[in-house]
């Protein structure tokens, strides 16, 4: 894949903000809690900025994707980045961060990387053949997997040696450098029709909406994945208060087992490819939802209490959390390879946009869910909820034409 100038530049830059990301996260969570002394509620504040943009702006950002050009929204998104970034060591140096300047800061950057997910998804099938998707979101998948290992590591090592400031220069950096290589990518995007009389960005929006969720797969696809993210936003709420507070297990372990976690997502997306081209995008996508059942069936059932010792908690948990990182790897790269070769270009933005907004309003509810379930039911039961939500995320896969979709099947128009 890194033999295709346009894709070599494009994963490069993909993978240094990944990297840059990863690292700076470290210090915003040091700012929030030692800088600006944030509170339970102002912290729970700056965690739900990152997702509102989605929540208001995902549907309209993606019909606009569908008109504008795509390679030049992620240059500029860069840029952006670049700025915000590099406005953070000056507020610090000049002791002017607090809660606002930050909640502002976090905001700016959700919007901006909003934009720059709404034009990276549909721009790549135009740099890469549809054969290839499935190993291009694969290369992708594992350049994040592997920033998300190392980067916090990497941060924490970097915040002690050269500090907050610094340390958001250097991301601002790397975001500058990711403009320019993708500045550098050439692409042919054509100019779309002009909108009919009476036509605007509202009729787009239900367009493809109605696109979607009237198609014959994609149907299935996208309300797989809601179901997905529904069994997801329940058990990633729940699974670190059962393990730190439930089990005791201490904190390195803990990331021990997130690490296990991030090495069976690299190597889900490394078999990714041999298993879509062998069985097909929809028989792939099926073994990564059933795979994910597992270690959610484990968790909840096993025997295991703080008397069971570090060992074997440590053993079970980090098997579980692998099996979960793979199930992720396999299904993700078959999962939006699949969409973006079956979507004609001109409604991909709007696709996308629309399946990736409603995952985030769901996982929004289900971690507000998880949170009642937890105080009425407990942990382990509530580990089981998730485990059954992920397996009619897998029902619904097997019992729809996408159970027999490959990736080499034609592009169908929206009516």
């Amino acid at each position: 894949m890194l033999r295709l100038p346009a894709f070599a530049l494009f994963w490069s830059a993909a993978t240094l903000r990944a990297f840059g990301g990863s690292v700076a996260g470290v210090a915003f969570q040091v700012l929030i809690v030692s800088v600006i002394e944030a509170t339970p509620l102002q912290i729970s504040v700056l965690s739900a900025l990152g997702v509102v943009p989605y929540l208001f702006l995902g549907l309209i950002i993606g019909a606009l994707m569908d008109r504008w050009r795509r390679q030049r929204t992620l240059v500029l998104t860069s840029i952006g980045r670049a700025v915000v970034l590099a406005v953070i060591p000056v507020l610090l140096l000049t002791g002017t961060l607090g809660f606002w300047s930050l909640a502002a800061v976090v905001l700016t950057l959700g919007v901006l990387t909003l934009f720059a997910d709404s034009a990276a998804q549909p721009l790549l099938p135009r740099i890469v053949p549809r054969d290839a998707l499935v190993m291009a979101n694969a290369r992708l998948g594992q350049s994040q997997t592997v920033a998300e290992t190392a980067g916090p590591a990497l941060g924490g090592t970097l915040l002690n040696l050269v500090g907050a400031p610094l340390l958001f220069a250097f991301d601002a950096v790397i975001n500058a450098v990711a403009a320019l290589l993708q500045w550098r990518i050439a692409v042919a995007e054509p100019r779309p029709a002009p909108r009919a009389p009476g036509r605007h960005v509202g009729h787009e929006i239900v367009e493809g909406m109605r696109y979607t969720y009237g198609h014959r797969t994609l149907r299935p696809l996208a309300l797989s994945v809601h179901t997905w993210f529904l069994g997801n936003s329940i058990v990633a709420t729940v699974f670190a208060v059962f393990v730190l507070r439930e089990l005791d297990l201490p904190a390195w372990a803990f990331g021990l087992a997130l690490a296990c976690g991030a090495v069976g997502g690299f190597a889900g997306a490394v078999i990714a490819p041999a298993i879509g081209s062998r069985f097909g995008a929809g028989r792939a996508i099926l073994v990564g939802r059933a795979l994910v059942v597992v270690p959610w069936v484990v968790l909840a059932f096993a025997p295991l209490t703080a008397d069971s010792g570090v060992a074997v908690v440590l053993t079970v948990v980090s098997a579980a959390q692998f099996l979960y990182g793979l199930s992720m790897g396999i299904e993700d790269a078959n999962d939006i390879a699949y969409r973006q070769s079956v979507a004609p270009d001109g409604i991909q933005g709007r696709m996308n946009s629309t399946i990736r907004t409603v995952n985030r309003v769901v996982f929004f509810f289900g971690a507000l869910l998880s949170g009642v379930l937890m105080t009425f039911l407990g942990f382990q039961p509530t580990m089981a909820i998730g485990a059954v939500i992920f397996a009619m995320a897998a029902v619904v896969v097997l019992a729809s034409p996408l159970r027999t979709a490959r990736h080499d099947d034609q592009p169908d128009a929206p009516e």
